[in-house]
């Protein structure tokens, strides 16, 4: 698909680092015109100077007029990759109400802000790309994080909702659901990624290989790890027999931690 996004404004939350710089990368490889988000600009420079796009540093829930702005007023692709992951949930543990206060605010209302902003535009012309990094956690769960687990799913209902009420009108909505990906986030999951995640990790190159082949086949749900599939199915058509495996797999983590 080379050249498939030539002069496409495409925003990417998020893109310091792991997933979101890969994700800027490869549209920039692919011919579009890249708006790098980040909360440390320096990152977001670096990245933005290595791609040849523009570095907009600030919070992922607030800066789609300045990415706007910095594509002559035309985003066709947004990433909304920036999220965050905190441990917790556990009877044993202090309630973390910052963690989960947090969490909502950066994995699901960073989404529907920026989905408010452009959605407008989109309708109004008939087309526009909404990207979301959800996680496999979002089909699933995560052991030990339930901020995470439960905001990711957050996420993943509101991209099926966008898809299912604007698909008619031009907006195309895609769902990107990674187990473990070799970022920073997936090295402070500590013993709980160490478990789950590590032994089929990916690197984030993969993920940006597998959106781009996704938004070609024209597919609503992108599993860079297709083994998910079968997990989600499974989940699905037996949640007793699958939450007994999920447990298990707890126990485990409670008796090596």
């Amino acid at each position: 698909m080379v050249g498939a996004f030539q002069g496409a404004g495409v925003v990417v939350t998020g893109a310091g680092g792991g997933i979101g710089a890969a994700l800027a990368r490869r549209f920039a490889a692919e011919g579009a015109r890249v708006v790098v988000n980040d909360l440390d600009a320096e990152r977001a420079k670096h990245v933005a100077d290595e791609v040849g796009g523009i570095a907009v540093t600030g919070d992922a829930s607030a800066i789609v007029a300045d990415a706007r702005d910095a594509l002559d007023g035309t985003v066709d692709v947004y990433c909304a990759n920036a999220g965050v992951a905190f441990e917790g949930g556990h009877a044993d543990a202090p309630l973390d109400e910052k963690a989960w206060a947090t969490s909502w605010d950066v994995n699901v209302m960073a989404h529907v802000r920026a989905a408010h902003e452009l959605l407008p535009g989109w309708l109004e012309r008939g087309s526009g790309r909404f990207v979301s990094t959800v996680s496999a956690a979002g089909l699933l769960t995560m052991i030990g994080a339930a901020p995470y687990a439960v905001t990711k799913h957050g996420a993943l209902a509101f991209a099926e909702w966008l898809s299912l009420t604007y698909r008619h009108r031009g907006v195309k909505v895609h769902a990107i659901c990674p187990q473990g990906v070799r970022t920073d986030m997936l090295a402070a999951t500590g013993s709980a990624g160490d478990l789950v995640l590590q032994p089929t990790a990916i690197e984030p190159e993969a993920v940006a290989d597998a959106l781009v082949t996704g938004i070609e086949e024209d597919r609503f749900l992108i599993l860079p790890h297709p083994e998910v599939a079968g997990y989600y199915q499974a989940r699905a058509g037996d949640p007793d027999r699958w939450l007994t495996g999920m447990n298990r797999i707890q126990q485990q983590w409670e008796e090596n931690r």
